[in-house]
């Protein structure tokens, strides 16, 4: 089996690197082909308290960061549902079609290798090469500002990746509307270690709760992980329709759903179907990042949409590109603080 997408991003007037030679850490680049692996270190052997999991191989035929990629899935340092583990590899779970499951990918060399417990095991395995961004198409994108085209030089594999899973990724998505992102990774964890099973394979991590689970949580211990009622009521309202959501993940059908936004409509497409082009408008800090890098000062979200109305197609793209680049206006006022609802 042979994974899509193998082209390069290409500035405008600067040929890419090879992609063997990206100056990004784990950076490793293969020949596109999945197959059946044995296990080359502890993730897929029998271990205390751990079954053998299911392993493939997979080699990206471009030059693939796995942090950089599944960066955006991970809602903290504390996720108990994401974790990045001090010898490169990554951990993640989910509640997949066929069941919970849990998965680790490392490189193999020049293969990365996934391997997966539980009855979703085969599904987030066969999920791997788009996980990782191999459906992205970025071979239309042209890099029309120096900054951006520096960001393709430093990150020539940057690939939008996707989960396939909506209702997962409008979750957290929700949590973080109008808040501080310790606020909202603070109630992710919260929950999903109150509400969410031991994930298959690593019973350190959890696994995130189906549909019906997040209906059935009592309004205190919606209060208790410091959320207030409004974005309660949303996620559960959408929990009642998770099933159309995945069926139809389009922009239109999920801001249908009442509390759902343009933010956050965004925010799910980016990491459920591996949108290139949704853009968070209504971000805090999205516009001045993007005016600043671009146009050398601040603007709101008209400003921000017209700077990269040329990136049409591309545009969260770039936005992923400019938030690596350490380029921010200069900050006035106090910050933000993190609240707590709970003492409410």
């Amino acid at each position: 089996m042979h994974a899509p997408g193998g082209g390069r991003l290409v500035p405008e007037s600067a040929e890419a690197p090879a992609c063997g030679k990206a100056p990004v850490g784990h950076v490793r680049q293969g020949d596109g082909s999945l197959s059946v692996a044995e296990p080359s270190g502890a993730a897929g052997k029998a271990t205390a308290g751990r079954l053998p999991g299911r392993v493939r191989e997979w080699r990206p035929p471009w030059a693939l960061d796995l942090r950089d990629a599944l960066a955006p899935h991970r809602r903290g340092s504390r996720d108990p549902a994401c974790r990045f583990e001090p010898d490169g590899s990554v951990w993640r779970t989910s509640h997949t079609p066929d069941g919970p499951g849990t998965l680790r990918v490392a490189w193999a060399g020049d293969a990365v290798e996934a391997t997966a417990w539980g009855p979703g095991a085969e599904w987030l395995l066969d999920g791997v090469p788009e996980l990782l961004g191999a459906a992205d198409e970025p071979d239309g994108f042209v890099a029309r500002h120096d900054v951006v085209r520096d960001q393709v030089l430093k990150r020539p594999g940057l690939r939008i990746g996707r989960t396939r899973r909506v209702f997962e990724a409008l979750v957290p998505a929700v949590m973080e509307q109008k808040v501080l992102g310790q606020e909202a990774w603070r109630a992710w964890a919260y929950l999903l270690r109150r509400f969410g099973q031991p994930a298959p394979g690593a019973p350190h991590l959890r696994v995130s709760p189906p549909p019906e689970v997040w209906i059935r949580i009592p309004s205190w211990e919606w209060h208790r992980s410091g959320l207030e009622a409004v974005r309660a009521r949303t996620i559960i309202g959408a929990a009642r329709v998770a099933r159309r959501l995945e069926e139809d993940p389009g922009e239109a059908r999920l801001r249908s759903l009442p509390g759902i936004g343009v933010w956050t409509a965004a925010e799910i497409r980016q990491r459920a179907v591996g949108d290139p082009d949704a853009v968070s408008v209504g971000d805090y800090h999205l516009p001045g990042l993007v005016g600043w890098a671009l146009a050398g000062r601040k603007v709101d979200d008209a400003g921000m949409l017209e700077l990269l109305e040329p990136y049409a197609g591309h545009r969260y793209r770039v936005t992923r590109l400019l938030e690596s680049s350490g380029m921010h206006p200069p900050r006035r006022g106090p910050r933000l603080s993190v609240r707590d609802y709970r003492s409410f």
